[in-house]
C-alpha cells in the first residue's frame, strides 16, 4: 500500500470508531476485508489510528469537523506534513482537499487541548495540580515499550545481550533495576527467543516498581487478588522466589493464561477461584480507570464517565474490605492502581483507614506517567 492509501485507510477505520465501533474490532474487521494489506501496512494504519484517538479533540479542531478526515487533516497538520502531498486523489489516495478544508480548522484550548474530556481535565487539575498539563500532554503520545527481565532464569546485563543478539536494542529503565525500555525492534519482541523462553516479560516499568516498592521481608505466602493475566503474579514470584503464589480473579476466564506463562518463566503459581486461608501479602491490583494508562488505550477515557468512576470506587471499596479479611496477623495489604485520579488513590485509601482504624499505611507511591512508564498508585498496609 501506498502512504496516501494507508491514510485513506485509516480516515475510514477513524469514522467506524466515530459511529461507535470499538477500535480493536474497527481494526480487525478492516483487516479482514483487506487481505492486500501486509504486515507493514497494518502496524503503519494501527498507529494512525491510534495517534487520532490519543488527540481526539485536538485533532478535530485542528481538521475542522469530527470526522475520521477531519481528525486526519488535523493530525497531520500537528505533524507539519504538506497536506496536498497526501490528499492528491490518486488511486487509493484520499480525494483532495476542498477550500473549506483547507480554510478550516482552529487552534484546540483548555481540555480540547489536553485531549481530554471537560470533566477529567477538571479532576486532572484538581488532583494534580501545576502536573496536571505534563500528565495529559504525555497521554497524548505514544507509549514505551518495556520489559521486565525475569531474575529466575538470569541477569539484566545478560537479558540485554540475549535480545540484542536478535536485533532488539534496550536500555536500563530508571523506575526499575528489572526494567529494560526498548529503544529499537520494539515489533520483534513477542517473536523474540529471549521472550519466548520466560527470560523477559513485557510490563511497564511503573508496573514493575509498584511490586519493587514492597518491604523486603520475606511473606511465605502471597495471594495476588485481581490477577488478570497474571504479570503482577509473575513478578511477585520474581521479586520473593521462595513464596507461595496463590493467583485469583473474580472473573476466572482472565487467568487462563497464567499457567502457560508460569511454566515459561520457571514460575510456580496456584489458581485459586475461591482463596482460603490467611496470606503474609495480599495484593490488589484493583480494577480502576485506567487513566496512568490512557496512551496505551486512548478510547478508554472518551468512554468513561463520572459514573462510571463512581461505580469504579464502590468495587475498590468493596475489594480492600474483601482482601483485607485474607491478611494473616501482622501481613501486609498492597492495594495499586493504574490511575492517577486521587478518588481511586490516596482519598480510597483515606476512607479504608478511617473507616478500619485497626490498619495503617506502611509505604505509598504515586508515579505520574512521562517516558519511562505509566502513572501508578500503591500504598501498602498492616494492621496493629
Amino acid at each position: 500500500m501506498t502512504p496516501e492509501a494507508r491514510v485513506q485507510a485509516a480516515i475510514d477505520i477513524l469514522d467506524q470508531i466515530n459511529d461507535g465501533d470499538p477500535a480493536e474490532r474497527a481494526l480487525t474487521n478492516w483487516s479482514r476485508r483487506s487481505r492486500y494489506a501486509g504486515s507493514k501496512d497494518r502496524a503503519a494504519i494501527r498507529d494512525l489510528v491510534f495517534s487520532a484517538l490519543r488527540k481526539w479533540r485536538s485533532t478535530a479542531a485542528l481538521g475542522g469537523a469530527e470526522t475520521g478526515r477531519g481528525r486526519v487533516i488535523g493530525l497531520l497538520r500537528q505533524d507539519g506534513v504538506a497536506l496536498d502531498t497526501v490528499f492528491t486523489g490518486n488511486r487509493f489516495a484520499p480525494d483532495p482537499l476542498r477550500a473549506e478544508e483547507l480554510e478550516g480548522g482552529t487552534q484546540p484550548s483548555d481540555a480540547a487541548a489536553m485531549d481530554l474530556p471537560d470533566w477529567v481535565w477538571e479532576k486532572f487539575k484538581s488532583d494534580l495540580g501545576d502536573r496536571a498539563a505534563d500528565a495529559a500532554q504525555v497521554l497524548r503520545d505514544r507509549a514505551p515499550v518495556t520489559l521486565r527481565v525475569n531474575t529466575l532464569k538470569g541477569d539484566v546485563a545478560t537479558a540485554q545481550s540475549r535480545l540484542l543478539s536478535e536485533g532488539i536494542a534496550t536500555r536500563a529503565n530508571p523506575k526499575s533495576a528489572t526494567a529494560l525500555t526498548v529503544e529499537e525492534g520494539q515489533r520483534k519482541v513477542a517473536q523474540s527467543e529471549a521472550y519466548q523462553s520466560g527470560f523477559v516479560e513485557l510490563q511497564d516499568a511503573s508496573s514493575q516498581a509498584i511490586v519493587d516498592a514492597l518491604p523486603d521481608r520475606q511473606p511465605q505466602n502471597i495471594l495476588d487478588y485481581c490477577a488478570g493475566g497474571g504479570g503482577k503474579s509473575l513478578a511477585l514470584a520474581a521479586r520473593f522466589p521462595d513464596a507461595h503464589i496463590t493467583a485469583h480473579d473474580a472473573f476466572s476466564q482472565r487467568m487462563k493464561d497464567i499457567p502457560a506463562r508460569a511454566s515459561r518463566a520457571g514460575a510456580t503459581v496456584k489458581i485459586a477461584n475461591k482463596p482460603e486461608g490467611r496470606f503474609d501479602l495480599v495484593f490488589c491490583d484493583v480494577p480502576c480507570s485506567g487513566s496512568g494508562t490512557w496512551r496505551r488505550a486512548p478510547e478508554a477515557k472518551w468512554r468513561f464517565s463520572p459514573e462510571d468512576l463512581q461505580e469504579l470506587v464502590r468495587t475498590q471499596t468493596e475489594i480492600l474490605h474483601i482482601a483485607s479479611e485474607l491478611v494473616s496477623e501482622g501481613g501486609l495489604l498492597a492495594y495499586a492502581t493504574c490511575s492517577i485520579l486521587d478518588d481511586e488513590n490516596t482519598k480510597q485509601i483515606d476512607r479504608f483507614l478511617a473507616d478500619n482504624p485497626q490498619w495503617h499505611g506502611v509505604k505509598s507511591e504515586f508515579y505520574l506517567p512521562d517516558a519511562d512508564g505509566d502513572g501508578f498508585f500503591v500504598t501498602i498496609l498492616t494492621r496493629d
